[in-house]
């Protein structure tokens, strides 16, 4: 169960589970569903929709328009669909390297966004204090009335402790224990607030937008670290404490790259920021600025690199596109065991590392899956992760957006 603080301040009263559950199929119905389909798809009578639709549409949530009908056909019906300007929610994604807020309205579209460096200082309020500045300024920028935002999802690193909020020791956020990032922030905003896993978030996007919505998929999330999340029977796999993802010691199968504990064939010393960085100058790839900046951290040097490898494979150059093939081919060969164990026929690469490096690490992930016979024989498909901009900060306001909106008898629509 989720806890939102400063819970209800400013959540729309929506009536209850039968009127959230209609207002999820409204909104994956995408202007489609007449009453009639409404009643069909959920099971309510056909006055409880009535009654239901009619608060939601005095509510300002769902708007109702003449179906076109053929001469002599009868009376017109109508279709509803969500009013995605009625509500917004705001996502943050803080990384080691950047912090990422955008604001997305009820439809999952991301109405603006900003990006700001992590204060290098790694101080818990400096980036807090960069946090609730740059939410303020997208709502500002926007012009949206904060009456009209359900509240702010919060995507960190993990180890977490979602219950209570706490961001607990993240490994590339040393200075980091037991942080109440989720309190903190809705204390300082005024917003209700939720925290989550970043890789948990990617999930979350990936279920949310209609027309993807994977049921059995492993989600891979590559930035300053790397994490796999599962989705199975189309819900989260969260685990006993809500950290489940930590795929860093996951084996690729290949004595490639030296991981923090000593071995290699760790997925988490082949395919994070800092992991491809580090191979690379094993290799002895010229990386200009993002290997020499001395008076740079880590992370933003790893980061840094990434870019100058995008410049050089994009320049052809054979002996980089070499190096990320097989990188994405290790990748492919973790994945290949997790899909086997878990019986997944889907995986979806996401994060910084595969924005800007997926064209060229793709084929080797791909070689890996397509050679790969699955016990099940069903193929293994990869599929871009869903919605439009930063997807950790897109998924952490679509965690926000399912709790407070998707009908779940312990996360209905307000929370007394």
């Amino acid at each position: 169960m989720t806890t939102l603080s400063t819970r209800g301040t400013n959540l729309p009263r929506m009536g209850g589970f039968n009127q959230a559950a209609l207002l999820e199929a409204i909104r994956l119905g995408a202007g489609t569903c007449t009453r009639a389909d409404l009643a069909r798809k959920t099971g309510l009578s056909a006055q409880t929709v009535t009654n239901a639709v009619r608060r939601l549409l005095d509510a300002g949530l769902v708007t109702e328009e003449d179906v076109k009908r053929q001469p002599g056909a009868g009376r017109p019906g109508t279709t509803l669909d969500i009013v995605p300007a009625s509500r917004f929610a705001v996502g943050v994604h803080l990384d080691p390297a950047s912090v990422v807020v955008v604001l997305l309205d009820l439809a999952g579209q991301v109405v603006a966004s900003r990006t700001a460096p992590t204060p290098e200082s790694e101080e818990p309020g400096a980036a807090l204090d960069v946090v609730v500045r740059e939410i303020d300024a997208v709502l500002e920028g926007a012009g949206v009335e904060r009456e009209r935002v359900l509240g702010v999802g919060l995507a960190t690193p993990g180890p977490i402790d979602r219950e209570r909020g706490l961001v607990l020791d993240p490994p590339h956020l040393t200075t980091w224990h037991d942080v109440p990032l989720r309190d903190e922030v809705a204390r300082r905003t005024g917003l209700p607030t939720l925290l989550d896993k970043d890789v948990l978030a990617v999930a979350a996007a990936v279920v949310w937008f209609p027309g993807v919505r994977p049921t059995d998929a492993a989600v891979v999330y590559a930035g300053t670290g790397v994490a796999i999340a599962i989705v199975s029977g189309g819900e989260i796999v969260r685990g006993v404490s809500g950290n489940a993802g930590e795929a860093g010691h996951v084996n690729v199968g290949r004595p490639f790259g030296r991981c923090a504990c000593g071995r290699q064939g760790c997925l988490g010393g082949v395919f994070s920021a800092n992991a491809i960085h580090a191979n690379a100058v094993e290799r002895g790839i010229p990386l200009g600025g993002g290997a020499a900046d001395a008076g740079s951290t880590a992370t933003l040097r790893a980061d840094r690199a990434v870019d100058d490898l995008r410049v050089l494979a994009e320049s052809g150059d054979a002996v980089v596109v070499a190096f990320l093939r097989e990188t994405g081919a290790a990748l492919g060969s973790a994945l290949t065991t997790v899909c086997e164990l878990l019986d997944l026929d889907t995986v979806v690469p996401s994060g910084p590392v595969w924005e800007r490096l997926g064209p060229w690490l793709e084929p080797g992930l791909r070689s890996v899956l397509d050679a790969y016979p699955v016990p099940g024989h069903h193929p293994l498909r990869v599929l871009s992760a869903a919605g439009d901009g930063p997807v950790a900060a897109v998924g952490a306001a679509c965690l926000l957006l399912d709790d407070v909106l998707t009908p779940r008898p312990t996360g209905l629509l307000l929370h007394a």
